[in-house]
């Protein structure tokens, strides 16, 4: 409100026709310190206000656009202190919370259309009717029955229309707690994780993500009831990679150096950056020089006769 960073932030978010928000958690922390606490510990309640709340905040700002899409959706980031978790960490006293957990990812499925709201008509009466759709991946309270509707109240047949129903993107992908944070000598868990909408295809296997969601349990059934075992899962609202920080920043001061450093003839800058290689390790320049070309890559050569080879350098340290 007072700075009016979320007023441009919505305002960005129709101009890119998206659907989801980021909300940094420790902004809402500073305004409303109550709602904060209640939106990480009983998240569908508060997630589910936040949304509706976001989408009359569109529809102030631009009332055609708010039309467009049925749900806007919520994506957290900040910093969550205790919630912040692993999958071997990631217990049950984490239900029906917001997390965030850190890991790798092993394996995605397809991305699948799933329905949201089947459109059915009847020939005989010339009526239409509609069905939506809720299951337990959805943030709804009461998940409805995923069976098409095949009969209306007075048994005339019904015909399902394929092009009026609106369908949803929706992907599991399961992420493995990394391997530098495992416990030695132990298999390292893994968690599944729901993505819909527009966080699908974010990510494919081997990249290290953060995933911020709900944290909820589906009820596993035998034989038509309820047994005592549950399935978990994630109910992701914000993904971020983790491996896209790394990648050097120059600044233009930094380029002036290097292009110095290499104009400069007093030294020999293949001794230079040898020696500055591993500096802590004193002597062994022949192998600081080997490593070095290695890192820089070799030529490849292509033969008269067709052969080649390949322009790698492999170096055997023993």
């Amino acid at each position: 409100e007072d700075q009016g960073i979320y007023h441009s932030k919505v305002r960005d978010m129709i101009s890119d026709n998206q659907y989801r928000l980021l909300v940094s958690i420790n902004d809402l922390r500073r305004k409303n310190e109550k709602r904060a606490s209640r939106l990480l510990n009983n998240a569908f309640e508060e997630l589910i206000a936040f949304q509706r709340a976001l989408k009359d905040f569109v529809a102030s700002v631009d009332a055609t656009y708010a039309k467009q899409y049925e749900d806007f959706y919520i994506g957290l980031e900040g910093s969550f202190g205790s919630k912040h978790v692993s999958p071997r960490t990631l217990t049950a006293c984490f239900l029906s919370c917001i997390v965030c957990v850190e890991g790798i990812v092993t394996k995605c499925s397809l991305v699948r259309p799933k329905i949201v709201r089947s459109v059915h008509y009847c020939p005989a009466t010339k009526k239409t009717i509609e069905r939506r759709y809720t299951d337990m991946t959805s943030l709804d309270a009461f998940p409805s029955s995923s069976v098409y509707p095949t009969k209306d109240e007075e048994n005339n047949p019904l015909e399902t229309e394929f092009g009026l129903s609106v369908y949803k993107d929706h992907q599991t992908i399961t992420i493995q707690e990394m391997p530098e944070k495992a416990p030695a000598g132990q298999l390292p868990r893994s968690v599944d994780v729901v993505l819909d909408d527009d966080l699908v295809d974010k990510v494919k296997p081997g990249d290290r993500i953060q995933v911020v969601g709900t944290y909820r349990c589906l009820p596993g059934k035998k034989g038509g009831y309820t047994s005592g075992t549950f399935r978990t899962i994630l109910i992701a609202c914000h993904v971020k990679q983790m491996s896209k920080d790394i990648r050097p920043l120059y600044s233009a001061a930094d380029v002036a150096k290097i292009k110095r450093f290499s104009k400069s003839h007093s030294k020999d800058i293949f001794d230079q950056l040898a020696r500055s290689l591993a500096p802590s390790i004193h002597g062994h320049e022949y192998i600081k020089k080997a490593i070095l070309c290695m890192l820089l890559g070799g030529v490849e050569k292509v033969l008269e006769n067709g052969s080649r080879i390949r322009g790698d350098i492999n170096i055997l340290l023993i």
